[in-house]
């Protein structure tokens, strides 16, 4: 059977003006002109790409799998600058226009990182390694957008999240580096990127700081995710991503999934989809240079 060749889409664009509430009001939905805001129009051509992609990639007829709505809120009133998933929606600040001040032609892969949590199954624990994990993911497949959308193969992509998101001035490349964490930026006015790219600089935090260091540890699954793909080559949505994606999908990931628990999963399915040549060497490869295996 051929799949249907276009997505369930259903956008909800919604306005906070700078309020903390959700959702705000309704601005844009589904076929609609148009609006006069850029940022609404920004994320609601994200959404379309980012359905699109995993549509065209790996046959997903819509984001949750069951044609659901994609909703989302621009001009959120969180201080600085935020882009979340609340469990129902896709949320976004607009920055404080010194450090950060995103810019809407910028977003793509922004938009899709939150987005990503739709196709988790199960959903992971959101603290210490489960919820770098999930971290992790959102940034590997926000990054496969972006590539995708730009026909980029592995060794041609910048292998950065949220590039547009500083204000010029800013010493930084993007909000993570996953070819090389702890790079991403350092300005004395935000510090220095802290993610580790090894497990002997794994981040040791309580579950106050940071939910026992979600974003910061997730450098550690993010760079062995560039590792496998670069090390398979060509596209890194097709073989490197397969593999994530079917980890990440497949009903087999525990909530409390430790690195090593995913590794071994993304392992054996490499195995299963692809046997015992390349892909599989690179997979274990990948998280025995990053500490994760030995």
């Amino acid at each position: 059977m051929e799949t249907d060749p276009t997505p369930v889409l259903r956008r909800e664009i919604y306005d906070a003006k700078k309020q903390d509430t959700l959702p705000g009001t309704l601005v844009r939905s589904e076929g609609e002109a148009e609006s006069a805001d850029e940022t609404v129009n920004a994320v609601y051509d994200a959404i379309g790409t980012i359905a699109d992609f995993f549509h065209t990639v790996y046959g997903r007829d819509s984001l949750d799998g069951k044609g659901g709505p994609l909703r989302a809120t621009v001009h959120h009133g969180m201080p600085g600058f935020n882009a979340f998933w609340d469990g129902e929606r896709f949320a976004l600040a607009d920055g404080d226009g010194t450090i950060f001040q995103p810019r809407p032609q910028e977003l793509l892969d922004v938009v899709a990182g939150p987005l990503t949590k739709l196709i988790l199954n199960p959903d992971l624990a959101y603290v210490f390694q489960p919820g770098a994990l999930s971290e992790s993911v959102s940034d590997v497949f926000a990054s496969l957008v972006k590539q995708y959308s730009l026909g980029q193969t592995a060794d041609r992509a910048d292998w950065l999240v949220g590039t547009g998101v500083f204000a010029p001035g800013i010493k930084a490349k993007g909000l993570r580096s996953m070819a090389e964490p702890g790079t991403a930026y350092d300005d004395q006015r935000v510090g220095k990127d802290p993610q580790p790219g090894h497990m002997d600089d794994y981040a040791e935090l309580e579950i106050h700081r940071d939910n026992g260091g979600v974003h910061i540890n997730s450098g550690i699954p993010n760079r062995a995710f560039h590792l496998t793909a670069t090390a398979i080559g060509g596209n890194a949505w097709e073989k490197a991503g397969r593999i994530w994606y079917e980890a990440v999908t497949g009903g087999k990931l525990d909530t409390e999934a430790t690195f090593e628990d995913f590794a071994t999963l993304t392992a054996t399915i490499a195995e299963e989809l692809y046997g015992t040549g390349a892909e599989l060497d690179a997979v274990n490869a990948a998280w025995k240079t990053v500490g994760v295996l030995r």
